[in-house]
């Protein structure tokens, strides 16, 4: 295992009148991202009363974190009281708590708006440390610039988030984020951000089985919504565990699911060159960036510009089957979890493991065929594996085409003679 320094970035950001030079490395100007948007350098819009976001504070001072400053706030966050993000900043994974506190000052013009968040190569403990960040959030808005809650907690905790598979080791484990503060008009809402796998249920309905199909074949999904943020980063890590797949062997032709979580427009350079993601946003803009990503979900509308992936669009009786026995499944847990009290088995646990048995059991199938001698795939066999032989022969010839799966399809097309 390879040590890590002392560093882990705990970080400040002030958003105020831009006085800041143009190439410090851990601050940025802000040039009407709320109101304006900047594509690719090309400014679409800008305020007259200019102000920006910088990084306040951080351990350790010597990291890059260019941009951190946007990820750790949405635009549009000044309409909201609170919320949090997670996000990506290079290989490294961030989450943040927003708060946002009217004050009487000229300078701030009506309101304080701070973040403060943490760096880890892995997001899967960052949840364990929201309730903390919360707290220190509105520390920074009532007493600014006290940070001695901060450094001991990165010296408490900086060994303890490693990182995932896939990561180098000789990346540090933390990275702290805290406080920004932005100047702007009041402009509050009251929101209580939420996001378990029930909600993510509830939320799409049946078209989570849309969702699946796209995520199985790694296709790049953009989520767009306005502020709060923090549900819709859970949306993105739900679909991202749709497409999740235990079997040896597959894969390796097709690139893995990636939940960026939070993205804004200072991410469309690193989007263009992705093959396969899962993010949100809340500029609109990117809407009009088709080539960026090929299924766009706004509220519950889930769309494609794709012509070949139209048909994946329509839910079949296969979908409503799986959607049924699903909400079944949730049915039956939430009743022995009443019967029980010291039961285990979570709501996501069940999550989880009904679209990871649905993906084995389609995989299991698809490389049966592909060993057998002739290598035919039929409608019999697309029952077995919970799809509907004509509705699902658009995704099925995607799927073996995107995971390079060598069966011959003989499912008749009934549109065709």
């Amino acid at each position: 295992m390879v040590e890590h320094g002392d560093a882990a970035p705990l970080l400040s950001w002030a958003e105020g009148p831009r006085r800041v030079p143009r190439r410090r490395p851990l601050s940025c100007r802000l040039e009407g991202w709320v109101r304006g948007r900047r594509v690719g350098g090309a400014r679409a819009g800008r305020r007259s009363r200019p102000e920006g976001n910088m990084v306040e504070w951080c351990l350790p001072q010597d990291i890059d974190l260019e941009g951190v400053e946007f990820k750790s706030m949405a635009s549009g966050s000044h309409k909201i009281q609170s919320d949090f993000i997670y996000f990506r900043k290079g290989p490294f994974f961030g989450l943040a708590c927003f708060a946002n506190m009217p004050v009487e000052s000229e300078l701030e013009r009506g309101a304080r708006m701070k973040s403060v968040g943490i760096l880890s190569p892995s997001y899967t403990l960052l949840y364990r440390y929201m309730h903390f960040l919360e707290n220190q959030v509105r520390h920074q808005l009532e007493t600014p610039g006290h940070y001695s809650h901060l450094a001991a907690f990165y010296e408490d905790k900086k060994g303890v988030l490693h990182g995932g598979p896939g990561r180098g080791s000789s990346l540090p484990p933390v990275y702290w984020l805290p406080s920004i503060h932005r100047y702007m008009y009041p402009e509050m809402k009251i929101t209580h951000p939420a996001g378990c796998m029930s909600q993510f249920i509830k939320f799409f309905g049946e078209q989570i089985l849309i969702l699946w199909k796209f995520a199985l074949l790694r296709k790049r999904i953009l989520i767009f919504s306005p502020p709060p943020v923090g549900v819709v980063c859970y949306r993105v890590y739900c679909c991202c565990c749709l497409a999740n797949v235990s079997l040896p062997g597959i894969g390796g032709t097709i690139p893995e699911s990636k939940p960026f979580f939070y993205v804004n427009v200072a991410d469309i350079e690193s989007l263009e060159v992705e093959v396969s993601y899962v993010a949100c946003t809340t500029e609109k803009i990117f809407e009009e960036k088709r080539e960026l990503y090929d299924v766009y979900v706004d509220n519950q509308n889930v769309k494609t510009h794709h012509d070949h992936l139209q048909p994946l669009l329509k839910i079949n009786s296969a979908d409503r089957e799986k959607y049924r026995r699903l909400n079944e499944q949730r049915q039956m847990l939430l009743y022995s979890q009443e019967l029980e009290e010291d039961y285990n088995p979570c709501e996501e646990d069940l999550f989880v493991l009904f679209f990871l048995e649905q993906n084995n059991r389609i995989f299991q199938t698809l490389l049966e065929v592909s060993a057998s001698q002739d290598k035919t795939l039929t409608a019999e066999h697309a029952r077995g594996m919970g799809l509907d032989p004509q509705g699902d022969r658009s995704f099925l010839m995607d799927l073996l085409e995107a995971y390079g799966i060598d069966v011959m399809l003989v499912i008749d097309n009934p549109c065709c003679p």
